[in-house]
């Protein structure tokens, strides 16, 4: 496998320098759009019980946005208007850009300070939640940074992750290596012929798919971010589970987990499925991830190793999950027209970048997807007559659907209440 740069760390100051000059992500001067997005109650109630499925909601919490670039944490702040939201990077432009958007939309509910990610006990606070989305993998020490977060998560807290994973970047690492080679720098002139160069990459280029998918390549900055980095590395799914693991975190559950799991899409049809099926689930993923071989990143929910049993995620439908809300994720669509045979539906969460990874629904199944609606619980949505099959009591049935759609990211689940009756 293509070597990344962690065994040739360069000074932090090497890093926050480049962030000065190119800032990712391109600083953004309107936040209407995501104001309107997140204005929508489900989808606040979707993301809070991704992260505490067994946690009444609520919106006042303490966030922290690590590493927050330059809009991130002004983006929290305007999602969770109820909440105090605390912003910190390394980078001064960062932070001005979005001490700007706090300005401009009077985000009262945020805080922001230049300040790296290894340092953030001098803020003297803890947070329920800290997002570090593509951050850690830029550190010399992940592993520092990684520990001073866990550090200051509240012991019930939830934190979201996002590094780089290996096989996909296959074709980013080739580049890295060639400007290293030919001494390209994140220059004006560096990053403009650059450019120029990627143009004329021959067909079948590992890199060729992303410049192609991608359209945030076609930015300098998130150009240099990419090829021209001074220091990066990437996670596969079984160095991802031992970095959690060295730095006093427990795996929760992916963000999106159909790509991962043996029970969507291809994953499901392939002889090895019911061999890999009796492997434990870090080794399923993976196996998945080895196959898929093309996943850029990985983003996961996280909780401290000494985390009470309360906000704990779900593995599947628990012994009480009759008493579960399902909650629909917000990027979910039916789609109704050319159907396979036999459907009365398909269900696609469109965050989902593999294809093969849609749901069709037959017309029992779909009457009881039409039925959610974020506040009555699988026993009250279930139909009182499901169709039985010689195989397989209704209730069975009720139960199947359920935990396909939860695998397939199209609802998340409320077990609140039966948290509550316990």
């Amino acid at each position: 496998m293509i070597q990344t740069k962690e065994q040739r760390p360069y000074p932090a100051e090497a890093v926050r320098e480049f962030y000065e000059r190119l800032p990712y992500p391109r600083p953004i001067t309107s936040l209407e759009r995501y104001q309107r997005l997140w204005q929508d109650a489900q989808r606040r109630r979707a993301d809070f019980h991704l992260h505490w499925p067994a946690a009444p909601y609520r919106e006042d919490r303490s966030i922290l946005v690590a590493g927050c670039g330059t809009s991130q944490a002004a983006k929290h702040a305007m999602r969770w208007p109820e909440a105090q939201v605390t912003g910190i990077d390394f980078s001064a432009t960062s932070v001005r850009c979005t001490e700007e958007l706090k300005r401009k939309y009077k985000l009262n509910n945020l805080q922001l300070h230049q300040l790296p990610v290894e340092r953030v006990s001098e803020l003297g606070k803890s947070f329920d939640q800290i997002v570090c989305t593509g951050v850690l993998h830029h550190l010399a020490n992940p592993d520092a940074g990684l520990t001073a977060l866990r550090d200051v998560l509240n012991p019930d807290g939830a934190m979201h992750l996002m590094v780089y994973a290996p096989y996909g970047r296959t074709g980013i690492y080739m580049l890295q290596e060639f400007c290293r080679r030919v001494g390209i720098r994140a220059t004006d002139d560096g990053i403009r012929d650059l450019i120029t160069a990627l143009g004329a990459l021959p067909p079948g280029h590992p890199l060729q798919t992303l410049l192609r998918e991608a359209p945030d390549f076609r930015h300098e900055a998130a150009l240099a971010d990419a090829l021209l980095h001074p220091q990066d590395r990437a996670y596969s799914v079984p160095e991802l589970f031992g970095f959690l693991d060295a730095n006093g975190l427990t795996f929760a559950r992916w963000v999106r987990q159909a790509p991962y799991s043996l029970h969507c899409g291809v994953m499901a049809k392939i002889p090895q499925t019911s061999r890999m099926a009796q492997l434990p689930l870090a080794e399923q993923y993976a196996a998945v991830e080895l196959f898929r071989g093309t996943m850029v990143r990985h983003s996961v929910i996280a909780y401290r190793d000494d985390t009470p049993a309360a906000p704990q995620a779900i593995d599947c439908l628990g012994a009480a999950w009759l008493g579960y809300v399902p909650i629909r994720m917000a990027d979910t669509i039916c789609i109704q027209e050319r159907l396979p045979a036999g459907a009365a539906g398909v269900l696609i969460n469109q965050t989902h970048t593999y294809t093969d990874l849609v749901m069709p629904i037959d017309a029992t199944e779909k009457r009881m997807f039409d039925a959610i609606d974020g506040k009555r619980s699988i026993e009250e949505i279930a139909p009182r007559t499901v169709p039985s099959t010689q195989k397989e009591s209704p209730l069975d049935r009720v139960r199947a659907f359920f935990e396909r759609l939860w695998w397939y990211d199209q609802v998340v689940f409320d077990s609140s209440r039966q948290t509550e009756r316990e």
